[in-house]
Formats: structure tokens, sequence, C-alpha cells
């Protein structure tokens, strides 16, 4: 149980590693995105703003699910990778379905999966909330600008 605990932490630290890489390539474009319009942002430039981060993100969590379905290849859990995928994502967003379950002995990484998978949805929705307020701001002081 011991070995199944740690390898799970392992892989939890390399998919927060993989996230803070995702979320500073996220914040270094919306960034530049941004300062490429210091003023009052257009709606279509802020859909593009948010659309990228959204998507961002939503990758890195994807890639996050195939790194656990590969773990669970590699320990022999699976043979297919569609089903490691599958059961992988399962466990990332939590929903528990219980209609594919890992050996007896090995089932503690579909609890650290979850807890990876909220704690990554927590840091993604952060973000996303941190560049809507970010456009928000832009947009009152703007206002207030143009106000006499």
């Amino acid at each position: 149980m011991l070995l199944v605990v740690l390898v799970g932490i392992a892989t939890t630290v390399l998919c927060l590693m993989l996230q803070s890489v995702f979320l500073a390539y996220c914040l270094r474009g919306y960034v530049r995105l941004r300062l490429s319009r210091l003023g009052r942002p257009s709606k279509r430039h802020s859909i593009t703003l948010l659309s990228l981060v959204m998507m961002l993100m939503l990758i890195a969590n994807i890639f996050q699910m195939a790194i656990w379905a590969g773990l669970f290849m590699l320990i022999g859990e699976f043979d297919d990778f569609e089903i490691a995928l599958y059961h992988s994502a399962v466990n990332f967003v939590t929903l528990g379905y219980g209609d594919i379950v890992m050996s007896e002995h090995r089932r503690l990484l579909g609890a650290l999966e979850g807890a990876n998978g909220i704690l990554m949805f927590g840091v993604s929705t952060a973000t996303m909330t941190a560049a809507l307020m970010d456009i928000f701001k832009s947009i009152r002081n703007s206002l207030e600008k143009e106000r006499p």
C-alpha cells in the first residue's frame, strides 16, 4: 500500500508541475494579448482572451488524465489506453461511476487522482476567474475615464 501511495503522490507532483507550466504559458499569453489592448478591450478581444485561458486549462487537465491513464497501463491495471483514459477521466473529475474498477490493492490510486483533479479544476477555475475579473476591471476603468 505504501508503494501505491508513493506512486500516486509522485504522479500528482508531476501533474502539479505540468499544470504550473500550462498556467505560466497561459498567463504569459494572456498578459501579452492584454497589453496589446491597454484601453477598453473589444468584445472580440475579451472573448479571445477568455477562450485562450479556458482552452489551455482544459488541455492541461486532459494531459493530466492521460498521464494517470499511462500510469494505469504501466502498472498493468489496463491493457487498452482508451479504457485507461476513460477510467482516469472518471476519477479525475470525481464522477465515480464504478463501471470499471481497478484491482483492490491499487484502487487507492483512483482516490489520489480524484484529489488531484479537484485541485486542478480549482486552479483552472481560479485562473479563468482572474482573467474575467481583469477584463471587468479594464472595462470599468475605461468607462470611468469616459465620464465627464
